[in-house]
């Protein structure tokens, strides 16, 4: 029986189980991981039920959002941002979900931020993208959203995005699947032509390790980095939260 999982749809690809399972090789612990590839949130209390020894998940698109009603509780993060990648089960079988998301994209971010990196778009507005925002909070840099369809909270939708939009936002973080294997030839749909070393390309993607939307980038000649870092970061802060008493 696993101790620990991830919850998502098509994860085959997926860092957490070879990260996890290596760690737990590395430092000689007595742990599992697998992958729970489910079709629907609904599915999640049966993976509860048939796996008594789970001590914590993670959790991937597209469930950050809906696995929340099935949880006990949410850390004050979690609950601020919306999103949960991250739960703990007690010993008495309580779920407690966290958001990692936004720690490890804040700390992979800042070491490339420069004085003139002002303001920044996410490109799409699920789960993760809310994490990328919390972060964004924390550093003191103002956003918008970008999303296909025009609601509440995205200012603009990708048919708004001109030369000075892009010009004006010197940091793109994509937050959606679009670009991932086996759809490699795909990216978000922005004006390619406005970036210039001045940006910053972050796709959360890292399989393929470059994205399209990152080649579009380096082009341009933006700095860019994918998601790796910080899967590495969010998991490492998972650890500790599983590890802690």
């Amino acid at each position: 029986m696993p101790n620990f999982g991830l919850i998502g749809k098509n994860i085959s690809y997926s860092f957490s189980k070879t990260h996890f399972t290596a760690k737990f090789e590395n430092d000689e612990l007595d742990y599992s991981y697998e992958n729970f590839d489910i079709q629907d949130v609904s599915q999640f209390p049966s993976i509860l039920k048939n796996n008594p020894n789970l001590l914590g998940l993670n959790v991937t698109i597209p469930y950050k959002e809906s696995i929340i009603p099935y949880l006990d509780e949410l850390n004050d993060v979690a609950k601020e941002i919306g999103a949960v990648n991250t739960i703990k089960i007690d010993s008495s079988g309580k779920l407690k979900g966290y958001n990692t998301d936004c720690y490890g994209f804040e700390k992979s971010l800042q070491p490339l931020i420069n004085h003139h990196h002002r303001k920044a778009l996410i490109l799409g507005t699920g789960g993760a993208s809310k994490g990328v925002a919390y972060a964004l909070k924390q550093l003191k840099i103002p956003f918008d959203f970008v999303s296909r369809n025009a609601n509440s909270e995205t200012k603009f939708t990708y048919k708004d995005l001109n030369e000075d939009i892009i010009k004006s936002h010197q940091i793109i973080i994509n937050c959606t699947p679009v670009g991932t294997h086996p759809n490699v030839n795909e990216c978000p749909d922005i004006p390619y032509d406005a970036v210039t070393k001045e940006h910053i390309l972050y796709d959360l993607i890292y399989n393929p390790i470059q994205t399209k939307f990152l080649i579009c980038g380096e082009i341009k000649g933006a700095t860019i980095t994918n998601g790796f870092k910080m899967l590495e970061l969010q998991a490492d802060k998972a650890w500790e939260i599983w590890s802690m008493a």
